[in-house]
């Protein structure tokens, strides 16, 4: 699957990181940086530049996801921002021909085969563009950040900065951003080895591109022809409410919000039952989703840790005096970091 948020969510990390730029070793392919340009910018001026750029410029450009795993994807992305108004057109050009519209935090999907359009609303979650607005970031307790050089991505002249994580529950990135704007074009997912897990670039970008936000809203709004389902919304929550904590906070991730889904959502979509919770971390950069359900034994098989790509999964099943219970970790995240909140997840109720 195409992680489009991908850019949004590396660029989020910029606005904490108050840690000044020095001379490091390049990456394969990187030009070493100038020192005179480490002096003239911190890294916190970096990242700002990056999260201005996303939200200031318009673009058209092909995306290119690839994983360590061989799989790829790609699509045909239209971005557009109109003061706080962002919105922009996604047009899948593998697997299932898709095309999805999203208006700030609304998200129409038009599926052709199928001749549906799903609408939806999907919170940001406080990762982006809100941390720009937060004095409490702890992001320079986790991480670090150098500029490690110059490079070229798809026509354009990029500089290149390293993030480094300070502890084994996070993963490492390198961005590439646009000299003149600073928006990102290219970001890799390393490991702890500083493998890449995974890569998210454009292969062909073009900057200030005259899209027309009133004729995407056209565009998102003619559902002639296709039938409209309309997602039931997930109502706020809170742990507790729900009946569970952490034992032990797993450093760095702050808990970002709670959802359940409201009553009747599980058997339309005939998925997930409507006692599911769903419960989002996030460190600044890095997010974790904690999903708990009842379980249940036609639908739940074994415990199992998986990864595509960045993206780590990790099955559990608990029992305690309440009943029976599975509960599904999710994040771009080392494992050990979803077993830590698997471990600390108990039951209050």
């Amino acid at each position: 699957m195409l992680r489009k948020n991908s850019i949004r969510s590396l660029v989020a990390l910029c606005s904490g990181v108050a840690v000044s730029l020095c001379m490091a070793q390049s990456a394969p392919g990187v030009a070493p940086v100038q020192a005179d340009a480490q002096q003239q910018r911190s890294i916190g001026d970096w990242l700002l530049r990056m999260h201005e750029a996303s939200r200031k410029r318009a673009y058209i450009g092909t995306f290119v996801v690839s994983s360590s795993s061989g799989s790829m994807s790609s699509a045909r992305i239209w971005h557009v921002c109109d003061g706080d108004k962002q919105m922009e057109r996604v047009e899948s050009l593998t697997g299932a021909p898709r095309t999805t519209f999203r208006r700030n935090d609304h998200v129409v999907t038009f599926m052709t085969d199928a001749r549906v359009v799903r609408s939806e609303k999907r919170e940001s979650l406080g990762l982006f563009p809100n941390l720009l607005k937060s004095s409490d970031s702890s992001i320079p307790d986790f991480y670090t950040a150098r500029q490690v050089g110059a490079d070229r991505v798809a026509g354009f002249d990029t500089d290149v900065v390293q993030v480094q994580p300070r502890d084994a529950l996070r993963f490492g990135y390198r961005i590439w951003s646009e000299k003149k704007s600073g928006l990102v074009i290219k970001l890799q997912t390393l490991d702890v080895d500083g493998h890449v897990l995974e890569q998210s670039a454009f292969s062909e970008l073009q900057l200030d591109a005259p899209v027309k936000m009133d004729k995407l809203s056209r565009m998102m709004a003619n559902t002639e022809g296709y039938k409209v389902v309309e997602s039931a919304e997930l109502v706020k929550t809170t742990p507790l409410a729900q009946g569970w904590d952490l034992k032990n906070p797993v450093a760095g991730f702050k808990p970002m919000s709670c959802f359940k889904r409201p009553a009747g959502s599980g058997q339309a979509s005939g998925v997930v039952p409507d006692s599911t919770m769903q419960w989002i971390f996030s460190d600044g950069l890095a997010s974790v989703s904690l999903f708990v359900e009842p379980f249940d034994r036609q639908r739940h098989g074994q415990e199992a840790t998986l990864a595509a790509g960045a993206t780590q999964t990790l099955t559990r099943r608990l029992s305690d005096k309440s009943g029976e219970w599975w509960v599904t970790a999710v994040g771009e995240v080392p494992p050990q970091t979803l077993k830590a909140f698997a471990q600390s997840l108990e039951r209050r109720k």
